[in-house]
């Protein structure tokens, strides 16, 4: 699938999920806008999987080179553009609802991880005036240094699907959030060393939830063969996280309050969400048309 036929499936699913929400306005007052809603999430979703993590960007790149897709666009002004893609945070929760029912998952068996969302250099956090009073110190387990942020916590349905996530600081304790991400389900939960808690695993296996992790300490494993196993199977969720970081750059906070920044993260989770569905739908149309498959851009988490 090339860049036109991706904008084009992404408008489609914007605007049919846009038209079975429940009856109610997005907006309370104002006039109605030039641009439609499911434009401005489709450019939203499109822009973050090619890398444009800020509205004026996205704006700026559609513009020039689709604006024969979206007329209207050449008629609004850019700051109308960033204000109207910033009040539909609620319809971009509802679409990324939308499409989770459409993507094939398991959901009773998940992969759960944090991914850390630095707010800025570590050697500015004691004056960084951003998120003051609501992000922390925390540590990164990768590179092994302390940051300044939050962190991410993901439910990951098999076989790459995020199904849930919390944003939380960074100083709390991983498996404290296994809970709200667990929260009405059943099955399987795969995390690493640090969600060995033994107290809330207790917890939720009497609502169902099996989780599986292996000891704090690698010494006292007292079986690492099916270790082993479990680091294979938890690698999904890492080559993931790899998307997020890379092509959708989920570590790059631009926002600067509490709002923008959770209504940016929900629309790279919202892009990554979006392009597996078309990947997955990739052999049926193939089936249908007879051409070869073309993964969206090498997306293939799920798409075999």
């Amino acid at each position: 699938m090339d860049l036109d036929g991706f904008i084009v499936g992404a408008f489609c699913i914007s605007d049919d999920a846009l038209e079975g929400r429940p009856a109610g306005r997005l907006r309370t007052r104002g006039p109605t806008p030039i641009l439609a809603d499911s434009e401005v999430l489709t450019l939203e979703v499109v822009g973050e999987f090619l890398g444009l993590d800020q509205d004026v960007a996205i704006y700026g790149y559609f513009r020039r080179h689709y604006g024969h897709f979206c007329p209207a666009l050449r008629r609004v002004h850019r700051t109308t553009f960033v204000r109207q893609a910033a009040n539909l945070w609620a319809a971009q929760e509802w679409l990324w609802q939308s499409v989770l029912d459409q993507v094939p998952h398991d959901p009773t068996c998940a992969l759960v991880d944090s991914l850390p969302l630095p707010v800025c250099q570590f050697a500015r956090a004691r004056r960084c005036r951003r998120f003051r009073g609501e992000a922390t110190f925390g540590k990164h387990f990768v590179i092994r240094q302390t940051f300044y942020g939050f962190r991410v916590h993901v439910r990951l349905c098999w076989p790459g699907l995020i199904s849930r996530f919390v944003l939380a600081p960074a100083n709390v304790w991983e498996p404290a959030v296994v809970p709200e991400l667990a929260e009405n389900t059943l099955g399987l939960l795969v995390g690493d060393r640090n969600y060995a808690a033994p107290r809330i695993a207790e917890e939720l296996a009497s609502q169902g939830v099996q989780v599986l992790a292996p000891p704090r300490h690698k010494s006292r494993d007292p079986h690492p063969s099916w270790t082993l196993v479990l680091s294979h199977v938890r690698y999904r969720i890492d080559t993931v996280f790899g998307q997020l970081s890379e092509r959708f750059h989920a570590k790059r906070v631009w926002a600067r309050d509490s709002w923008h920044r959770w209504s940016r993260l929900l629309r790279k989770v919202l892009s990554h969400t979006l392009a597996l569905l078309l990947n997955q739908a990739a052999p049926a149309r193939t089936a249908a048309t007879g051409l070869p498959p073309q993964p969206v851009a090498n997306l293939h988490i799920g798409s075999a």
